[in-house]
């Protein structure tokens, strides 16, 4: 489903994205604001984020990211979204207590491809626009011609990592990079600080980081590099290598993570990460989600996740009481069109007022049985023992009969294996919601 981002006019008044940036309260950190502010005001420029293949998808972590990318390519600007089919090899230390899963070349070149299919959802993208010829420090690569405007390009840094000489690469890059600095790192320090320590594996990575500016900058005419709060070490790397080893001047900006008003990271669910790809996370359980953010967050959410103009953010995040209900369910409908696509989002919107009118009024409302948890533990307890249970169906046949037609949901995904079996994956929260047909509605929570 065509999913692409298409930002409204009204979205603000400004002509210039870094004061749309500003006014959505998005801008973390940034190397230089008068320069930056300068330079998106009087050219188009390429510009950068980074997303490291961890997993074969990406999650609402990467939502801001590619917000932002929407808003520059809106601007005029061209985004290259680059996956780390080199720096994967090792993985950002930033934010983390231990190393990361050394993974395969395989597995990274496979979620490399993945990423690529998911970004592709969101914004168009110049395919036939290619970065090539790196081979290594002293072979610059270059690209075969600028990109079209209005589209962005995607760039894998295995191209110039992976062929990369060790004397090379510690001649020519490391001798700029000052060890004492580094330390200063707060990735570093923290890790530094842990009994575990910091292996000098994971120590290179700032390197390839600011080599990934440095290349892009020197080969395409790459100015800047984006990224979460949690990569401002590194981006600050890029811009100094890159002014130390090519005389140029690029720049830096951050944005702030998403976080709930107690600072605590959104976007874990009692089944994991909240994916972007609706076979891991259903358009409804991601709707939900929103639907079911805290008061607090109303206001973050809204400048942050939607493309609504400010001053219909103000007035929903100014809303009261049992008002507040109205603006939840507004982000939940503009998140998950973003994400899944209007259509979705209208199912899910639909979805979510049935079972509220069904449970007269919320969810607890509605019929409600308690199951010990260790039923649904290991291989699980079979759907239609459940269903006959909860009399939803009287007999066996009935619910053959009754999924064949489509008539059984799971949290709003429809069941079509009469040998479907429940397990503790199936639960959100703690609840499943099993619907049946349009208007019969049963809970099940875990004890």
């Amino acid at each position: 489903m065509d999913t692409i981002i298409k930002i409204p006019d009204s979205v603000s008044k400004f002509d210039n994205v870094y004061d749309v940036f500003k006014e959505r309260g998005m801008i973390d950190g940034v190397t230089d604001e008068d320069g930056v502010r300068n330079l998106l005001g009087r050219e188009k420029i390429k510009f950068y984020i980074g997303f490291d293949p961890t997993a074969d998808c990406l999650h609402v972590g990467h939502l801001i990211q590619i917000i932002a990318m929407s808003y520059m390519l809106k601007y005029g600007h061209t985004p290259v979204a680059l996956v780390g089919g080199g720096t994967g090899m090792i993985g950002d230390p930033s934010g983390r207590t231990d190393m990361r899963k050394v993974m395969t070349v395989e597995e990274i070149d496979y979620n490399c491809r993945n990423f690529k299919k998911l970004f592709d959802k969101y914004m168009p993208f110049d395919d036939e626009w290619k970065y090539t010829g790196n081979n290594g420090v002293y072979v610059p690569g270059k690209q075969n011609r600028e990109p079209k405007k209005g589209f962005a390009v995607s760039v894998n840094n295995a191209e110039w990592i992976r062929p990369l000489n060790y004397g090379e690469f510690s001649y020519e890059i490391g001798k700029l990079f000052n060890v004492r600095q580094m330390l200063r790192s707060d990735a570093f320090k923290t890790r530094m600080e842990r009994e575990t320590g910091l292996s000098f594996y994971e120590f290179g990575y700032m390197l390839l980081q600011g080599y990934d500016f440095m290349v892009m900058a020197r080969d395409f005419g790459l100015k800047m590099e984006m990224g979460g709060a949690d990569q401002w070490t590194n981006i600050i790397a890029g811009v100094d290598l890159t002014r130390k080893s090519c005389g140029t001047d690029v720049y830096g900006m951050t944005f702030g993570l998403l976080t709930t008003s107690d600072g605590k990271k959104m976007g874990k669910t009692a089944k994991g990460a909240l994916w972007l790809d609706k076979d891991r996370v259903s358009p409804y359980e991601f709707f939900q989600y929103w639907r079911n953010v805290a008061d607090a967050d109303v206001d973050k959410c809204l400048r942050l996740l939607t493309f609504l103009p400010m001053d219909e953010v103000r007035r929903l995040s100014a809303l009261e009481g049992a008002e507040i209900n109205k603006a939840k369910e507004i982000l939940a409908f503009e998140i998950t069109k973003t994400v899944h696509g209007e259509a979705e989002a209208n199912k899910a919107l639909e979805t979510s007022r049935e079972i509220f009118m069904a449970g007269a009024g919320s969810s607890e409302n509605m019929p409600t049985t308690e199951l010990d948890k260790s039923r649904f533990d290991g291989d699980g307890e079979g759907l239609i023992n459940l269903l006959k249970e909860l009399k939803l169906i009287k007999s066996t046949s009935e619910g053959f009969r009754t999924i064949e037609q489509g008539g059984i949901k799971l949290n709003q995904d429809k069941v079509t294996d009469r040998k479907r079996v429940v397990t503790l994956s199936d639960f959100e929260d703690g609840e499943l919601i099993i619907q049946k047909g349009k208007k019969k509605f049963h809970r099940v929570v875990l004890k």
